[in-house]
């Protein structure tokens, strides 16, 4: 009987975390959403071949990377 209570304990817990998990995220999502809206906009318009890490006049950092054969040019 008392290993019943505490799977119903730990049951109505586990759903009261989740619940303010979920409540978190939402208060966060709709509190920064402009910023966030902003940052995603940025993110999609963004070049995913550049790296804003390096800069584009620092030519030591460059590798140059050996050539792979796609599937399709291996079945051949």
């Amino acid at each position: 009987m008392k290993k019943e209570a505490t799977k119903s304990g730990s049951l109505k817990q586990a759903a009261i975390v989740m619940s303010a998990l979920a409540f978190g995220w939402l208060t966060i999502e709709l509190a920064f959403k402009p910023w966030l809206d902003k940052a995603r906009a940025t993110l999609n318009k963004s070049d995913p071949n550049h790296d804003p890490d390096v800069d584009d006049n620092d030519n030591d950092n460059d590798v140059a990377l050996p050539e792979t054969k796609t599937d399709d040019q291996q079945r051949s």
